[in-house]
């Protein structure tokens, strides 16, 4: 399974799964072996591996996104100088939720990106699930979902763990579906026409970009450039996962919606949940079809966590 990144629009994905396992009577993460998300999806992914449903998590975020997502001076003049948001009501609210729980404690394999600034290079956390992955399991969770949903100007950059300055790993793997291929097939060893992926995507806006951007300057490109970038990341990532394995062993759910219903810090709790339930009850056959018979063998990390 993997989980694109996407701010609160989390709560659309984590919808999803809450909705499929009730009308199909499952524990959704029982039909998947390996689970990647990046920001957003990196803490739904975190919440999975630590035993927690997806209603569970859709509470989470209904009840911290407001403290999450609240504004200590006006916004403009805040945004011109440092992250819009301040990281301890998210830092607080990722420890009460995690608690002391390490990457050890998963009951399921992770991978969750994120991305070192400092050294100007990739950063994937990981579950223990291969004998050289020595390190990461003692790291606290609520500190990896930290590190990957940091994202630019909308949080400061992490520096706790190891001092190392890590971002949102939506920069780089906001799709986060080849991730989760390439540590299936190079450290797994899974042939890759053994693997199906489910890619959840947090809703696809419809937007028409104005003309004058084809020979734009940074003025007329500063709105739009993240936006392209991130849609593009998780565009292509999607192409080319279907290249690799086909496109019949990866189904994709990332809805369009009207440009502006939906933001990655916009509290859009009864929209968003409307069009999960939406999007989720036609979905349900084709989720059952192709995970439905499939059954996740128990998952035993290598390095157990016993507190040293």
């Amino acid at each position: 399974m993997a989980l694109d990144g996407g701010g609160f629009k989390g709560l659309f994905s984590a919808a999803v799964l809450a909705f499929l396992e009730e009308d199909l009577h499952i524990n959704v993460v029982d039909h998947f072996d390996l689970i990647t998300g990046t920001s957003t999806g990196g803490i739904i992914s975190l919440g999975l591996g630590n035993g927690m449903r997806p209603r569970e998590i859709v509470e989470f975020y209904v009840s911290k996104s407001p403290q999450i997502f609240t504004l200590s001076c006006l916004p403009s003049l805040r945004h011109l100088f440092k992250s819009k948001y301040q990281a301890e009501p998210l830092e607080k609210s990722l420890q009460e939720c995690f608690k002391d729980k390490r990457l050890a404690n998963s009951c399921k394999r992770l991978v969750i990106p994120s991305y070192n600034i400092g050294d100007d290079s990739v950063y994937l956390f990981k579950t223990p699930h291969h004998e050289r992955l020595r390190r990461d399991y003692k790291i606290p969770m609520w500190k990896v979902a930290r590190a990957t949903s940091a994202a630019p100007t909308y949080f400061p950059a992490f520096s706790g763990i190891d001092n190392v300055k890590l971002i949102d790993g939506g920069v780089w793997a906001n799709n986060p579906s080849i991730v989760g291929i390439t540590e299936a097939v190079s450290l797994l060893e899974v042939p890759l026409e053994q693997i199906y992926v489910l890619n959840l995507g947090t809703t696809d806006e419809v937007r028409a970009y104005p003309v004058h951007l084809e020979k734009g300057g940074c003025l007329k490109w500063y709105k739009a450039a993240v936006d392209i970038i991130m849609r593009g990341q998780s565009i292509g990532a999607y192409v080319q996962t279907q290249h690799l394995i086909g496109k019949d062993h990866i189904e994709r759910l990332d809805p369009k919606v009207p440009d502006g219903l939906f933001a990655l810090d916009k509290l859009s709790i009864e929209a968003l949940f409307g069009k999960a339930a939406h999007e989720s009850r036609h979905f349900c056959p084709r989720f059952k079809e192709l995970f439905g018979g499939h059954i996740a063998p128990e998952y035993k990390p290598i390095y157990p966590y016993s507190g040293d």
